[in-house]
């Protein structure tokens, strides 16, 4: 399923017009960086720079970008220029990569002055990762103005501390989820350390910190009625149904009226156990999860969990970050309280576009037999 919503989401790029960057930029990196995938385990990594100077820390801290327009995150995603060498993922010691890991461990934003082989160009637009701007091969750079977060040095100094256990105890303190998956990338934690491909490290962490709240949430009491929890942002509306049940977990997502289409569905579930395959849904899977498992941590509860996106169709993809900040918003909104599950589903057919019949088709938690007969 993964393949075929990937070549979906490809085709929602955006045309940009281009932006101009000389094959000099003196300004500032939020901080961020980027590791790709292409041409694994040979990679390329670099930083994201812009022209700005000044405190650019929120160009890359989506957990501070719900509530801001699509075209404001673009615009300011747009100014970011990638610079790009190959090394190895073994490479952790290359020069290159050295800066990157100071990038990445920085607590702000870090003044950066980067030449480029060539003049950078074009654009990126992912399901997976947030949107920048033009590329290039990098020449060299100079950084300054680096200050490391301390809980980040901290963690990066352990070297006999496996990178979950760094993943789990940065965010136990506090440490954004997109600082954590930042550092992850650029082999800033583990016994034998690595680069990590940018789409993977965001997966990675979201998915390693949903299970470790998971494990103590599958102990808590079963939560005793129907909630629900509903959030619009960004072309999109998010509705989550917790239920009186053990664990278990099922997103469903459909794209509406994009490319001229009908719609396209993608689901993906697991049981009380977990999964044992990748989600064929990609990032989002775990990125909506671990902000269901932050909510039931935060009550004390167990649940099962039902989630509803629909894009609509000016959607634009903009990062995995996209349906967990979302997911986060929608949980911390009032709730509403149903005594049985035929009232809940049916409060959720009334406010989502989909016929829910095609909801109920695809879906595996509503077709079982604890709680089909509401269905």
């Amino acid at each position: 399923m993964y393949a075929s919503k990937k070549r979906f989401l490809e085709r929602l790029t955006p045309r940009m017009p281009a932006m101009k960057f000389g094959k000099t930029i003196d300004g500032t990196s939020p901080p961020s960086v980027f590791v790709g995938r292409m041409g694994y385990p040979k990679v390329f990594v670099g930083p994201l720079v812009t022209e700005l100077k000044g405190d650019t820390f929120e160009m890359d801290t989506p957990e501070a970008w719900i509530g801001k327009s699509k075209m404001n995150i673009v615009n300011f995603r747009m100014q970011l220029a990638r610079g790009m060498e190959q090394v190895k993922i073994t490479e952790v010691d290359n020069k290159t990569v050295e800066k990157m890991r100071e990038i990445a461990l920085a607590s702000g934003t870090v003044d950066a002055n980067a030449e480029f082989a060539k003049q950078p160009r074009g654009y990126s637009f992912n399901e997976d990762h947030q949107p920048f701007g033009p590329s290039a091969p990098l020449k060299s750079m100079e950084i300054s103005n680096v200050r490391w977060d301390h809980q980040m040095e901290k963690a990066h100094s352990d070297t006999d501390m496996k990178a979950g256990m760094a993943m789990a105890e940065l965010y136990e303190k506090g440490v954004l989820v997109s600082q954590i998956q930042k550092a992850l990338s650029v082999g800033a934690f583990g016994i034998k350390r690595k680069l990590v491909p940018t789409r993977w490290s965001i997966t990675a962490v979201d998915d390693t910190l949903g299970k470790n709240l998971l494990d103590s949430v599958r102990n808590y009491p079963v939560l005793d009625r129907y909630l629900v929890y509903e959030f619009a942002a960004l072309e999109n509306y998010f509705v989550i149904l917790l239920m009186p049940t053990q664990w278990q977990y099922e997103f469903l997502e459909v794209f509406l009226g994009v490319m001229g289409q009908q719609e396209m569905i993608f689901t993906d579930w697991e049981p009380f156990g977990g999964r044992t395959k990748y989600a064929g849904m990609g990032g989002c899977y775990y990125s909506v999860r671990l902000a269901v498992a932050e909510k039931l941590e935060e009550m004390k509860k167990q649940a099962g969990a039902i989630v509803f996106r629909e894009s609509y169709p000016s959607y634009t993809p903009l990062g995995v970050w996209l349906c967990r900040e979302s997911a986060r918003r929608s949980l911390r909104a009032q709730t509403k309280e149903f005594n049985d599950m035929n009232s809940a589903l049916s409060y959720i057919a009334n406010k989502v576009q989909t016929p829910f019949w095609k909801y109920r088709k695809s879906s595996v938690l509503m077709k079982q037999s604890r709680i089909s007969s509401f269905c």
